[in-house]
């Protein structure tokens, strides 16, 4: 990973780059499309956060959040929606620096609880998550662990 990757808005200049991102094979069944989820993103503009993963001018992954703190649904208030790094850059860092990403986010939003939910399984998403904090509430929703993470 370079010194400095970021974050960047979807926009019409890379989003035919952004659709073209795909996870590894065997990680397909745990992760919608990131076309998807520009989608959702699209049907949901005052909720949710999608942004693109760069480091320098290299597209290496996607990240969307969800605000929306008057959800009568505590998990759905502020939460990591989708993470997809490509294949050619995971295992560099990039998933973690989105993550942290989206919780400096929820803390300038005001927020003190972030969640993310999984489909169990193996080769699933949970290490990645527990090992950044994430913590199971217990909550089964959709048939997908919710955890969460209290920002400090």
């Amino acid at each position: 990973m370079s010194p400095a990757p970021r974050l960047q808005a979807v926009d019409p200049t890379n989003v035919s780059a952004a659709c073209k991102l795909a996870v590894r094979p065997e990680q397909q069944k745990f992760v919608a499309p990131v076309a998807v989820s520009l989608a959702e993103a699209y049907a949901s503009p005052d909720v949710a956060w999608p942004r693109l993963v760069y480091d320098g001018e290299q597209l290496v992954g996607f990240v969307m959040a969800g605000f929306d703190p008057d959800n009568e649904v505590p998990a759905f208030r502020c939460g990591i929606w989708r993470l997809n790094i490509d294949a050619a850059h995971q295992g560099k860092g990039y998933g973690r620096f989105a993550v942290e990403e989206v919780c400096a986010e929820a803390r300038r939003r005001g927020q003190r609880r972030l969640t993310v939910s999984w489909v169990p399984g193996p080769g699933g998403p949970e290490p990645f998550y527990l090992g950044l904090g994430f913590r199971p509430t217990g909550e089964i929703i959709d048939d997908e662990v919710v955890a969460e993470r209290l920002l400090g």
